[in-house]
């Protein structure tokens, strides 16, 4: 895995955007004469969207198949599509042009991208190639805030619950069959909108969880003979607090990315591949489950509700809204008109199953 970065160009911020190849040539150090199958590679990354005037960008290759030991890498732009054609430019070759493509580092303490001085890439086994570091990106803290805001968020439900006469265990019990059947469904989700990807590796969709979570936490609840409403009440604030936290690890991840900008809400940030100044709308959405979360924690406690489970039905609509539009922010476009409204689908699934269950519970 190798990081390589050059500036987004002069010229107007905010400009037309454009699309440029990098070509990535590997050699495997010791090789003498020829090399044999595996000691070289070249390989082509497209990069699109680039704004120019936005600073430096980052492009991050994976190559398999090559043979074990250390590597040196080196990179050039090939095409840029604002040019009539193909063209070549070596690295190191402009002076301070700005267009060189330079091997990268990153510095968390100044947020910061700059060149990486030149020495050898190890190879790495395959399935920890995605633990290496890349500009921007923290491997593992995904996986790391999402247990932890799925335990916060049965705390705080747990504590909204003992103000009152339900009662924990089975509670607890039902809350996390729900929560084994979101995860499922967000797997299920995921691979609906990425069937090329790995169903383990890949990734979740929080669509297919907010769909699934609701209707089997209903259910569960009717067989345990709790409190629809009053419980699906009590746990929208954890629900959304642990939004809140999930996004920014989707943030550091380098997942769900926003389109690059020249805008003053920008912010440097990487897809896992291609690192630019981008709309942070891991952030936007973290904020607004925040926001959420406390507007319902203040309606829980203080019992503003007219009806059980309004508090759970509002504040799940708002999101939906939210979120719908966020994911026009996207730089992963969803190009399957019918997975659009989705999340809008799921909010009317939702509320149409708390009614009809809580009716059917009776008083």
């Amino acid at each position: 895995m190798a990081t390589h970065w050059f500036d987004s160009g002069e010229g107007v911020a905010g400009g037309d955007p454009y699309g440029v190849t990098v070509r990535f040539t590997g050699r495997r150090t010791g090789t003498r004469g020829n090399p044999r199958p595996g000691e070289s590679f070249i390989k082509d990354e497209v990069i699109e969207g680039i704004v120019p005037g936005t600073g430096p960008v980052s492009i991050t290759t994976t190559v398999s198949g090559v043979l074990a030991g250390d590597w040196t890498v080196d990179a050039e732009l090939v095409a840029d599509s604002r040019t009539a054609g193909p063209f070549a430019l070596a690295p190191r070759a402009r002076g301070s042009s700005g267009r060189q493509v330079r091997p990268a580092a990153w510095s968390w303490r100044r947020w910061a991208i700059s060149t990486r001085p030149e020495q050898p890439i190890p190879t790495r086994w395959a399935l920890l190639a995605p633990l290496a570091m890349q500009p921007a990106v923290m491997p593992g803290i995904y996986t790391a805030l999402g247990i932890f805001a799925i335990v916060f968020a049965l705390v705080v439900q747990a504590a909204i619950l003992g103000r009152g006469d339900v009662p924990f265990g089975p509670t607890l019990g039902a809350s996390g069959i729900a929560i084994l059947f979101g995860l499922f469904g967000a797997k299920v989700w995921y691979a609906t909108l990425h069937p090329g990807e790995s169903i383990i590796r890949g990734g979740w969709a929080v669509d297919g969880f907010l769909i699934v979570f609701p209707v089997v936490a209903a259910v569960a609840l009717l067989l345990f003979e709790l409190p629809i409403g009053v419980v699906l009440d009590a746990s929208t604030p954890g629900v959304f607090f642990a939004v809140a936290i999930g996004r920014v690890g989707c943030f550091f991840t380098g997942c769900c990315a926003g389109r690059c900008t020249a805008s003053r809400w920008g912010m440097w940030s990487s897809d896992r591949r291609v690192g630019a100044r981008r709309l942070p709308t891991q952030l936007f959405e973290s904020g607004a489950g925040l926001v959420i979360g406390l507007v319902a924690l203040v309606l829980v406690l203080g019992g503003m509700s007219p009806l059980s489970g309004v508090i759970f039905v509002t504040a799940f609509s708002v999101y939906a809204i939210v979120r719908q539009v966020l994911l026009r922010l996207r730089v992963e476009q969803r190009r399957d008109a019918r997975t659009v409204p989705m999340t809008g689908v799921a909010s009317g699934v939702v509320t149409f199953a708390v009614i009809v269950l809580s009716v059917a519970q009776g008083p």
